[in-house]
């Protein structure tokens, strides 16, 4: 286990629409799943992110106009993809989610640590 002194920079992926019909308050407790999963894992002494944190400024400022529209296709997932390069290790949490098994499966690909529990960390 790495420490404050070493940390981990941790990729925490998890469903944003998926199940949600675009519904916005279901996709803020994805949302919000991410974020409290974010706080415990830098309160474990690592450093999260969810490429949302990245993505979703871009696809704003790119003029996407709804959610799943041809901006928002061309960043949302590509960007996380380009975060997991930079990252030690994939977090999954939530249900169902196809971006978030993608983040998986190419964390993988990568050697990257997969965790699915923050007592793994």
């Amino acid at each position: 286990m790495l420490t404050e002194n070493n940390p981990l920079l941790i990729l925490v992926a998890g469903p944003y629409r998926s199940g949600t019909n675009d519904d916005p308050i279901l996709i803020q407790r994805n949302v919000d799943l991410m974020h409290e999963t974010a706080l415990a894992v830098y309160r474990a002494g690592h450093l999260p992110v969810l490429g949302e944190w990245f993505a979703l400024p871009l696809i704003h400022t790119a003029g996407s106009q709804v959610m799943g529209d041809s901006i928002w296709n061309e960043l949302f997932h590509p960007v996380a993809i380009r975060l997991i390069h930079k990252c030690d290790a994939i977090l999954r949490v939530g249900g169902p989610s196809g971006g978030a098994d993608e983040m998986v499966r190419i964390g993988k690909e990568k050697g990257k640590r997969i965790l699915y529990n923050l007592s793994e960390i």
